[in-house]
């Protein structure tokens, strides 16, 4: 039996709703928007309505252009006060210049040349989840595989104990997974989260990290050395750095943010291994070059996050529609990585293809993804590294997805390995 990756099929869904992403994503509905209404207004049960933008071409020119569309009034769909995204910025909630200041703090951390370094490091983690996992022959990916190199990444990135990362992906979760009760017990739209509206995700496991943080603070001002955050921590040739409070929510958003996404990443690649025909025979056959496009393709099918918002600057047309001053405008990028105006053929894998103008990363905007290099080079050698192991691997039951509209992914993936 071959496991669809989606069993999404309502051409009509309420994208607003935690639960429209259950089954996969809705690429059925997408594709209905990209053809008949490709910057669609949608109304919210509980908010007050949003524009949809899904085709290629408008999320490009929109993610663009932050004066007319800002960052700095919220992310996701989620309505918020002016306190509660002062409260909760990272700088991914900012603007031009500010954002170009954060980004001169961190950039050098996270650049392809420093990310490259980690390569050895990846290949032994990655020696270390395969070895156990691959000795029980059938076991569960995402916990096994998928969830396992991103966190002890982090903690290798963070320059943290290794026994620290599994606590700190537990309160990752809990953040940027806050609409699933199997993450969390403050799901944000089944309980009262108001007490926690100031707090990043609107939950009570960033007061952890927040306090995680300020013990890292103290060790770095006490001159010790821990990894990227003590480069981020330093000051810019003009004398700025990086304040407590900026610090704090950055740790929250790093932690959050650079281990879930990869992790959904690594259980799509492993979904399409065990259901796509001759897709790990191709592999096994490839070079160098042959990986890295595979790495990019997979990631594109994979979108593990769905849509950023932003928020109208201005009153202004665009496609024929209105859009009005603080009106919500989201950008699905999931939907932009199947678009068949610019992607031939893009609801199957290729991991030939080129050129590949995916969106998983924001590409094209000043809020391209920080770890993107990083991201791209572990899915590119776990690939390297299963390819080497198995003989081929099959999916041995139905898989389960996160309940979010946000972050898209395969929590839950039961497979078979056959080794060679």
């Amino acid at each position: 039996m071959q496991y669809a990756f989606s069993r999404s099929t309502d051409p009509h869904v309420d994208l607003s709703s935690l639960d429209a992403f259950n089954e996969g994503a809705p690429f059925v509905a997408f594709a209905r928007m990209r053809r008949e209404d490709p910057v669609a207004w949608c109304p919210e049960a509980s908010g007050r309505g949003f524009w949809s933008v899904t085709r290629h071409a408008d999320i490009s020119t929109l993610n663009r252009d932050p004066e007319l569309l800002s960052s700095a009034r919220g992310i996701r769909i989620e309505d918020q006060t002016e306190e509660e995204y002062e409260a909760r910025k990272t700088f991914q909630e900012t603007d031009p210049p500010q954002h170009r200041y954060f980004r001169m703090l961190v950039n050098k951390a996270f650049s392809r040349a420093s990310m490259a370094q980690f390569a050895p490091q990846i290949r032994t983690m990655i020696d270390e989840i395969l070895e156990p996992a691959f000795q029980q022959r059938e076991f569960e990916a995402v916990q096994a595989i998928a969830r396992q190199l991103p966190m002890r990444m982090l903690a290798q990135i963070l320059g943290v104990p290794a026994s620290d990362a599994q606590y700190l992906v537990r309160k990752g979760d809990a953040l940027i997974a806050n609409s699933d009760p199997e993450y969390t017990d403050f799901v944000v739209d089944q309980v009262d989260t108001e007490k926690y509206r100031l707090l990043p995700f609107r939950s009570p496991a960033a007061l952890d990290l927040f306090a995680y943080a300020d013990e890292l603070l103290r060790r770095m001002q006490a001159g010790e050395q821990l990894g990227v955050l003590s480069l981020v921590r330093q000051e810019t040739a003009d004398g700025r750095r990086m304040s407590d409070d900026e610090f704090r929510n950055f740790f929250c958003l790093l932690v959050a943010a650079g281990n879930d996404t990869t992790r959904y990443a690594l259980s799509a690649c492993l979904h399409s291994l065990a259901n796509v025909p001759g897709l790990l025979e191709q592999l096994q056959a490839g070079d160098e070059e042959l990986f890295e496009s595979a790495s990019d393709e997979l990631i594109r099918w994979a979108s593990p996050t769905s849509h950023f918002r932003r928020t109208a600057t201005r009153d202004f047309d665009y496609q024929g529609k209105h859009i009005r001053a603080g009106d919500k405008v989201v950008l699905w990028f999931i939907s932009g990585n199947r678009d068949e105006q610019v992607l031939a053929n893009p609801d199957h894998i290729d991991i030939r293809r080129k050129p590949n103008r995916y969106m998983s990363f924001g590409q094209g905007g000043p809020h391209v993804c920080l770890g993107m290099f990083l991201a791209r080079l572990e899915v590119r050698l776990v690939l390297e590294e299963l390819s080497k192991r198995l003989r081929s691997l099959e999916q041995t039951g139905q898989h389960e997805f996160l309940r979010s509209n946000f972050i898209h992914g395969i929590k839950r993936l039961p497979i078979r390995v056959h080794l060679k």
